[in-house]
């Protein structure tokens, strides 16, 4: 893909020259965009009833991402959403991006223009205007930084502190898939680092690798919680397993949790990839990660409102702290749930 006759060296350009060059053609579509790209700093303004949600991400080659086998463009997406996600979880709407570059000289500008135009896509597909960030040069690889800004109601928003005992725990979608997606990546990198030249065996397999490869925000969620009149108590996205994140919100809200096994939504493909690589599917969906999916809470008297709604599934309740945090299994046994989702600082 790096391979290109019409390579265009980025030196040619130079920082600021690139920096046009990749932005010269962007529009800003909302009112609270007041300045974007072209000055010191983005200028964003909302109303009095209105709050800014600010989120920041870091990706580095070779340890978020690998390059053998994501397209630059599906990876500006995947940048783009996973930043979208963190929003989300908020209760809020992603409305501002900013995207920072460290890139290599390894990379041309055809190179980092694939890249952008995934970063596009999905500005364009969210409503969501590209205002800023920076490039700069590194010795090795390509490490991509994003802020993400949102927009929300101050009496909407949603955070991980505010569970209450008794309340439902739900999730949105399905889990594992963009871990089984990944799983089999790297088994095809292998194989062809084996028999160099040989084809990726991944055909049928479309829906685990668009969940690695091209995940998606949930904002219709966020949309769906209004037209349903339904507040989340609490809530977090599913970027580390379903394990971590439920950790997460009973450490902050000072709770238990008792998940069932058998409520845990994972779709065919997952399950069945899974077992092909001997892997146990309920393991996949609570360690995996990746999924961008909303774990939420909800008081136990609106559970009519999602009652029957295939977006949401309910997955277990929150309980006494004392009672620890646990997967009840489809024999009826409890055993504790241990945050084993994915962490760089780990990775091998």
């Amino acid at each position: 893909m790096l391979e290109n006759k019409s390579r265009t060296p980025i030196s040619e350009l130079g920082e600021f020259g690139l920096i046009r060059h990749l932005t010269e053609n962007i529009t800003l579509k909302h009112n609270s965009s007041i300045k974007g790209v072209g000055d010191d700093a983005a200028v964003i303004s909302y109303s009095d009833n209105k709050v800014t949600v600010v989120s920041t991400d870091m990706l580095t080659e070779g340890v978020h991402f690998d390059l053998s086998y994501v397209p630059l463009k599906h990876l500006g997406y995947k940048v783009a959403t996973s930043n979208f996600s963190d929003i989300c979880a908020m209760n809020a709407v992603p409305k501002q991006l900013l995207i920072s570059l460290a890139v290599s000289s390894r990379f041309p500008v055809d190179a980092v223009e694939e890249l952008y135009s995934g970063i596009l896509i999905a500005c364009e597909r969210y409503n969501v205007d590209l205002v800023g960030g920076d490039t700069t040069s590194s010795l090795s690889g390509l490490t991509i930084s994003a802020t993400i800004i949102g927009e929300g109601e101050k009496d909407k928003l949603t955070y991980r502190n505010t569970a209450k005992e008794k309340d439902l725990i739900c999730v949105t979608g399905d889990l594992g898939g963009a871990f089984m997606g990944l799983t089999l990546l790297q088994r095809e990198k292998e194989v062809f680092k084996e028999v160099p030249g040989a084809q990726p065996d991944l055909e049928g397999n479309d829906y685990i690798l668009e969940r690695q490869l091209k995940p998606e925000a949930r904002i219709d969620i966020v949309q769906a919680f209004q037209e349903l009149n339904l507040q989340p108590t609490s809530m977090i996205d599913i970027s580390d397993g379903l394990a971590s994140e439920i950790m997460h919100i009973c450490t902050q809200s000072g709770l238990g949790a008792q998940i069932y096994e058998e409520k845990i939504p994972i779709d065919p493909m997952t399950f069945n990839r899974a077992r092909e690589f001997n892997l146990d599917p309920t393991t996949c969906a609570l360690n995996g990660g990746e999924d961008y999916e909303l774990l939420f809470t909800i008081n136990a008297d609106d559970f009519e409102k999602i009652k029957g709604n295939p977006d949401f599934t309910v997955i277990g309740y929150l309980s006494d702290k004392n009672s620890g945090v646990n997967l009840i299994s489809k024999s009826n046994t409890s055993h504790p749930i241990k945050a084993q989702g994915w962490d760089s600082f780990v990775q091998k």
